[in-house]
């Protein structure tokens, strides 16, 4: 399995709850296959905001990365402060 795990800054509460209304109504951007899911964390008092996508393959990641690369920025909860591509090597879940 595959994550790709962004972390913005800038973030505001009022974006965060936008997106979230916008995600839980619409579901992802098109063109995204969301895979196996996704997770939106936000730290009110730092203003950041990290998105965790989850995906079956590094095709679909990478495919989901090129359409998330392609958003403006006001579509996104903040400013892009890192993007990583990433194998997921251990998860545990309860």
């Amino acid at each position: 399995m595959h994550a790709r795990v962004v972390r913005f800054t800038d973030v505001a509460p009022d974006r965060i709850a936008e997106i979230a209304a916008r995600v839980k109504e619409s579901g992802p951007p098109p063109g995204v296959d969301p895979s196996t899911g996704m997770e939106l964390f936000f730290d009110e008092a730092q203003g950041t905001a990290i998105f965790v996508g989850y995906f079956e393959t590094e095709q679909k990641m990478r495919d989901a990365s090129a359409v998330f690369e392609q958003m403006d920025s006001s579509e996104t909860p903040g400013t892009r402060a890192s993007a990583d591509l990433c194998e997921i090597k251990a998860q545990v879940t309860a």
